[in-house]
């Protein structure tokens, strides 16, 4: 008896244990059919645009601009972060100053 020709027979994979993960293995099946698609000519209009849309160089100047967005808005957390850091540092070194001078703490305002 002939064994037939395994049709692309993929492993079992473990459950997913997160949503984020989840979505990011039906994201790279989805690009996967895609590339085959494409690959074999039976792609949809659709999806062509799809693609010939994120390879533009609007596209790739919008992808730029998000991330000096994500990136000026992790710039002003750190930098107020560090204000804090340092008004914490001033307000130390006032009482410090304070109880040198013969202040006890009854005394700082």
């Amino acid at each position: 008896m002939k064994k037939s020709p395994k049709t692309s027979e993929k492993p079992a994979l473990r459950p997913a244990f997160t949503t984020e993960e989840r979505e990011n293995r039906l994201i790279a099946l989805s690009m996967d059919l895609a590339e085959q698609r494409l690959m074999d000519g039976t792609a949809s209009n659709q999806m062509i645009c799809h693609f010939l849309k994120l390879g533009s160089s609007k596209e790739q100047l919008d992808k730029q601009s998000i991330e000096e967005d994500i990136n000026l808005k992790i710039a002003k957390r750190e930098a107020l972060e560090s204000s804090k850091s340092i008004e914490d540092l001033y307000l130390n070194a006032i009482a410090a100053m304070k109880r040198y001078n013969g202040h006890t703490d009854e005394n700082i305002p």
